[in-house]
């Protein structure tokens, strides 16, 4: 798939992908996760570089971690690709393409993507999208459920107009909850129920939310939403609808599958459970928990002694990060590393710390203070369902 050009992908969508894709898996090179049945292909779809396959219908696709050390920002060709439902479109006419905006509204609307952007209030954010998931496999009890390394997530600059200039267009009626999303893609049996998410009116409202048509100056890639996805800042991306083209606003909460009985987490303060105990009470999925991982050395690595420069990244919900400190002895102490440039409180953050390493094993690990105060654990924490991961990285390096 690699001689497909953007222009033949944006007229013929993703039809080429069955035809292109199984010889490409046939042949691909495997790459090791560390953690029981890690083994994944290298895969190639249109319009991406080589990713983590993890699994084919629908195409969940992972960022090999290396890509984290080019820079706070991920490159369109490799952001990761999560699909809920199989029957994903393959080919969007622009010209037919329209958003409807119904329910609880003054004046429903339909709206074309030349349209949206003509809005008011125009706007690009920096955000990490980062897949509730992200990192399950390194889950002990395991779980069911995509059984990902730590390449679910990515940051790009998104350019778009705010969700609520598209509900200032068809008018919020007084007594409206909640507005629900729901995009192209579709479930393959009647039974399944489709992939639908909703917002608080008022998170909804927020100007931070927003519809996006670009992603790092340009148009968003066909398996990242083209031509028109959800973006909300701080969230985790089970709230990111990509090929968005319904939105109803509505005067009672949402119960559907995605909302009532999927992506929720225990109801306490550290979203967690005893290993292999259900939880007494559950809510949805929210905003990202503070995260920061050293990239620019492997578990394992054999390094020369002498200066070594470490290099990472470090995000949160949206508070922005407050500090990084880095461990060269198991924890015991810590050094503060110098912070990079500042994309935004929703941005990736890099950071760097110079180190004068002697011959001998070293267990390096790294932990990020948000400005509003919260901390990655030393211990992982567990959940029945293998979300919000975010325990202090350990990367073991020996020194010679």
């Amino acid at each position: 798939m690699a001689h497909l050009d953007r222009r033949r992908v944006l007229r013929g969508g993703l039809g080429a992908v069955a035809a292109a894709a199984a010889p490409l898996r046939a042949r691909a090179e495997e790459v090791a996760l560390p953690f029981g049945n890690g083994v994944r292909p290298l895969v190639t779809y249109p319009g991406k570089r080589p990713l983590l396959q993890t699994t084919a219908r629908p195409p969940q696709l992972e960022t090999p971690f290396a890509v984290f050390d080019e820079g706070a920002i991920t490159p369109n060709d490799a952001f990761f690709v999560r699909y809920h439902l199989a029957d994903i479109p393959l080919e969007i006419d622009l010209e037919a393409f329209r958003l409807g905006v119904t329910g609880h509204v003054e004046r429903p609307v339909s709206l074309a993507l030349a349209e949206i952007k003509a809005l008011p209030g125009r706007t690009e954010i920096v955000a990490v999208n980062q897949c509730s998931g992200n990192s399950r496999g390194f889950f002990e009890p395991r779980m069911a459920g995509g059984q990902l390394g730590n390449g679910a997530m990515g940051c790009a600059r998104w350019t778009g107009v705010p969700l609520k200039s598209v509900l200032d267009r068809a008018g919020v009626k007084a007594g409206a909850e909640q507005v629900t999303f729901d995009g192209l893609d579709g479930p393959v049996l009647p039974e399944t129920p489709d992939f639908v998410k909703a917002l608080r009116l008022d998170h909804a409202r927020d100007e931070q939310v927003m519809l996006a048509w670009a992603m790092n100056g340009a148009d968003l890639p066909w398996l990242n939403g083209f031509p028109l996805r959800l973006v909300v800042p701080g969230f985790y991306g089970t709230y990111w609808v990509k090929h968005l083209t319904a939105i109803t606003v509505r005067d009672m909460p949402f119960d559907g599958f995605f909302m009532k009985s999927a992506y929720r987490i225990p109801d306490n303060a550290c979203a967690c459970t005893e290993p292999g105990q259900a939880a007494a009470a559950t809510v949805p999925i929210g905003r990202l928990n503070v995260r920061s991982f050293l990239t620019n050395l492997a578990d394992g690595a054999d390094i020369k002694a002498g200066p070594v420069q470490l290099r990472g990244i470090a995000f949160d919900g949206g508070s922005g990060i407050r500090t990084v400190e880095v461990s060269a002895d198991d924890g015991r102490t810590w050094t503060n590393a110098e912070l990079g440039q500042d994309l935004g409180a929703y941005a990736f953050r890099p950071w760097s710390l110079g180190l004068d390493l002697t011959p001998g094993a070293y267990v390096l690990r790294v932990r990020a203070t948000a400005n509003d105060g919260s901390t990655q654990p030393m211990g992982a924490r567990w959940n029945p369902s293998g979300y919000m991961r975010n325990v202090v990285e350990t990367t073991r390096v020996r020194v010679a």
